[in-house]
């Protein structure tokens, strides 16, 4: 009995002390190995290969957590949607260094898609018009998002 309340201490000690700093949405993912999301900026190819990426959250969708933007370098940003629509992400995460890992990719966003993701930040609808044209940007397809726990 002594040992098994020993083993049981230090078990519960361990996951106090080591437990995990992060609440994981979407597939879960290690915080090790991953690359900062500047690296990313200015590439215009990539591989359709799995990658891991740490950046800071600079919005967030406010109609469900559906997308976030991520700062990449010199006031750039990169479109970060879930696979499949799979899961969402909490929408007061704006200023927290997430880690996600998917796809990156360069596409072209098209005017209804742009004005969709405006009106899902909230902006208004005069903002809104203002959105005439398509828009080449570095896009993210992630499979899985750590966020820091508080």
């Amino acid at each position: 009995m002594k040992n098994l309340f020993i083993t049981v201490l230090f078990l519960s000690l361990s996951t106090i002390a080591f437990g995990q700093k992060y609440d994981a949405f979407g597939k879960k993912i290690k915080p090790n190995g991953s690359a900062l999301a500047a690296s990313l900026n200015g590439k215009k190819d990539f591989e359709a290969k799995t990658v891991k990426i740490e950046g800071e959250v600079e919005s967030v969708c406010q109609a469900a957590g559906c997308w976030m933007k991520i700062k990449t370098a010199e006031g750039q940003t990169m479109r970060v949607t879930f696979k499949d629509y799979g899961f969402f992400v909490p929408k007061d995460i704006a200023g927290k260094k997430v880690i996600f890992e998917g796809i990156p990719a360069v596409k072209t966003t098209s005017v209804a898609e742009l004005q969709h993701y405006a009106e899902d930040a909230g902006k208004s609808k005069e903002e809104i018009a203002k959105i005439n044209s398509p828009k080449t940007e570095l896009t993210f397809v992630a499979d899985g998002v750590l966020v820091p726990k508080n």
